[in-house]
């Protein structure tokens, strides 16, 4: 196995920091990983160790591999994946994420996404890494719960996956979204711009565009809050 190094975006391997990330990767994608690497400090290692001999991957033990390529402390696990593509299921509801920049946004976003039982995101590039370890560790492994798939622009996603209701979330969208009149639509597509700059006007005319109300002594919601919010309450129609 070629020597770990400080992770970069052209490699094609990523790696998980901590357990837990850890564990969901082997249980979701066992024939990805590459080996496993346990801190010589860390005591509970029976668990990881079982499922690891049960997909065969190699265990090792590298504590200056820590200090090069971890910058927490409390980082006592490793597990070295190979990157990988998906394409989205086109029965199912998606999210999709216009040029996202920030790596621990895009990771809560996933988190959330899986949590409210949502597995299908889009990314119109330029975005943000998806495996960045740091974007990883901020999803907690839901990473590896769900489908992602790039685009090079909103069009050719629509292109692609035409079943989808389109709800683009904007401040001057032209429908206001409430718990009472939630659209109700058996597949949906959310739509979310990039934290700075959101959708540009463009987007008023891609299916429904809705604004989440909120009090004007603020600029906008966080981007991480707007999913959570608007995931929420299309998830929950008659629920």
């Amino acid at each position: 196995m070629e020597q770990i190094k400080p992770y970069k975006k052209g490699v094609d391997y990523s790696y998980t920091l901590g357990a837990f990330p850890t564990f969901e990767l082997i249980k979701s994608h066992p024939e990805l990983v590459q080996a496993v690497y346990l801190h010589s400090t860390f005591t509970d290692r029976e668990s990881l160790v079982h499922l690891c001999n049960k997909y065969k991957i190699p265990v090792l033990t590298d504590d200056k591999l820590f200090r090069k390529i971890s910058d927490k402390e409390n980082c006592f696990v490793i597990g070295v994946f190979d990157k990988y593509e998906c394409t989205l299921d086109q029965n199912k509801s998606h999210i999709v994420l216009v040029n996202p920049s920030n790596m621990g946004n895009l990771g809560t976003i996933i988190r959330t996404a899986v949590g409210m039982g949502i597995q299908d995101i889009a990314l119109i590039s330029p975005c943000a890494d998806i495996f960045n370890p740091k974007t990883i560790r901020s999803s907690m492994g839901a990473l590896f719960k769900l489908r992602h798939q790039h685009f090079d622009s909103f069009k050719e996603y629509r292109e692609l996956y035409p079943k989808q209701d389109v709800f683009t979330f904007m401040l001057n969208g032209t429908n206001t979204l409430e718990i009472q009149n939630c659209p109700k639509t058996e597949l949906f597509s959310l739509v979310f711009g990039n934290e700075a700059t959101g959708l540009d006007d463009s987007f008023l005319k891609e299916g429904t565009s809705i604004c989440i109300p909120q009090s004007p002594e603020v600029d906008s919601l966080n981007i991480t809050i707007a999913v959570g919010i608007g995931t929420f309450l299309f998830t929950h129609q008659g629920k």
